[in-house]
């Protein structure tokens, strides 16, 4: 059974730093591309990261560059998102999500989120 179990959420001030996990199971991990998604009340699931499993190349949401920083820990089947310089707008669902392609059909798993409140 595959699992992704996101952690790290809290309430924090602006200006800030939180440092997200996203815990994998029951899949090839490093076979995998890894993302992180947030979605804040009434708007739509947006891409923030993404880091690709064989290369770990990196991606970035315009938004997120230079404030954020997905990695990740073949070894330990989890991946990061390091968020510093946090905003109000940044308070959302954040979720991970594994995703592989198997002759051209993307094949993905997602977690149950976090949650990342950044107020005063």
């Amino acid at each position: 059974q595959v699992q992704l179990v996101e952690s790290g959420g809290g309430l924090v001030q602006p200006g800030g730093s939180l440092r997200l996990s996203c815990e994998v199971s029951g899949l090839p991990f490093s076979n995998y591309d890894m993302n992180w998604y947030r979605q804040a009340p009434g708007k739509e699931r947006e891409l923030v990261a993404t880091i690709s499993g064989a290369s770990g190349y990196t991606n970035y949401a315009d938004f997120v560059k230079d404030r954020f920083t997905i990695s990740r820990d073949n070894g330990k089947n989890t991946v990061y998102l390091q968020m510093n310089s946090l905003k109000p707008e940044d308070t959302a669902v954040y979720y991970c999500k594994a995703r592989r392609i198997s002759l051209g059909t993307a094949i993905d798993f997602w977690g149950k989120g976090t949650l990342v409140t950044v107020s005063s």
